[in-house]
């Protein structure tokens, strides 16, 4: 998700699309967010460990 975040972080900007800037940045802080709760134990969607 971190991956697609910045993805879409780079296409938004080479492209001047504000909308993928936008999108982008909320999917990395999600990503983000998701990884944390992983790495410190809580179950996130079910499962144990998000990466």
């Amino acid at each position: 998700m971190i991956i697609l975040g910045v993805i879409l972080l780079v296409v938004g900007l080479v492209a001047g699309i504000s909308i993928l800037w936008t999108i982008g940045i909320v999917v990395v802080a999600i990503g983000i967010v998701l990884w944390i709760l992983g790495a410190v134990g809580h179950g996130v969607g079910g499962r144990r460990h998000y990466w």
